[in-house]
């Protein structure tokens, strides 16, 4: 990054990974895909000089959490590989959420200019918790939703839609446990947050649900679908990326 160059944004990534034993069917995939977002941050850090960006992961069962990074530079984010993620146990979705929403939110409580992009990806409902409710979730997520966080909340097996709307979160996906279907999801996954990442401070998702309105858009070649083995990404500044920006929020 130039020496001159003003950090003028922070933007944090926050990803919420169920490890529970029906995730095993998909293991693969999930590597692959979440891969795949590791490869996309780093280069969108590169092309955003004036973001700040940092990686928190956490990933869960009924085995416990696992916290991977928290607020780590994303240049330090790993990728997973079959060590590092092995499904097992149950779902405790809302444990999951409130550890690691509460701890992120306090550890940047005295930051400026904070934006917070969270990823939620589960096959199942919540089945496990232990401390945390669903009512109380969602009161944690409208409160920090006042604060420039945004969330995603992607899933299969389940009613998608009615649970992320029981936990506040506008911006849901479902997603079929087909090569296809997740080949799909981890595309729309990273075109949301190439747009998002593109103009963090212009980034109003509460209102309407990214994924159904780009079904809508007509992206062309500006958002290549995800390949584990494509070395190459559309720069987020492009005047197509822009256009689509637009199309989204009217600005």
């Amino acid at each position: 990054m130039d020496q001159n160059q003003t950090i003028n944004e922070k933007v944090h990534n926050l990803i919420i990974l169920d490890e529970s034993g029906s995730m095993g069917s998909i293991r693969n995939s999930i590597i692959n895909g979440f891969n795949e977002i590791v490869k996309n941050i780093k280069e969108l850090k590169e092309e955003n000089p004036h973001q700040e960006h940092s990686i928190s992961f956490v990933s869960f069962n009924t085995l416990g959490q696992q916290e991977l990074h928290f607020m780590e530079d994303v240049n330090r984010l790993r990728e997973l590989n079959a060590k590092t993620y092995s499904p097992d146990g149950g779902t405790p979705l809302f444990d999951a959420m409130g550890f690691s929403l509460t701890k992120l939110d306090k550890a940047i409580t005295s930051q400026d200019n904070v934006h917070v992009f969270v990823s939620i990806l589960t096959d199942g409902e919540e089945n496990a918790s232990q401390e945390f409710s669903g009512p109380a979730i969602k009161k944690l997520v409208e409160s920090l939703k006042e604060k420039n966080w945004t969330f995603t909340y992607i899933g299969a097996d389940h009613d998608v839609e009615k649970m992320a709307e029981n936990l506040s979160i506008n911006n849901h996906m479902a997603f079929d446990k087909s090569e296809a279907g997740m080949g799909k999801m981890f595309a729309k996954e990273k075109s949301a947050r190439l747009m998002y990442m593109a103009s963090a401070s212009k980034a109003k998702f509460s209102i309407g649900n990214i994924f159904k309105e780009e079904d809508d858009l007509d992206f062309g070649d500006s958002i290549p679908p995800v390949h584990p083995k494509s070395k190459t990404t559309t720069p987020v500044n492009s005047s197509s990326n822009k256009s689509i920006w637009k199309k989204l929020t009217g600005k």
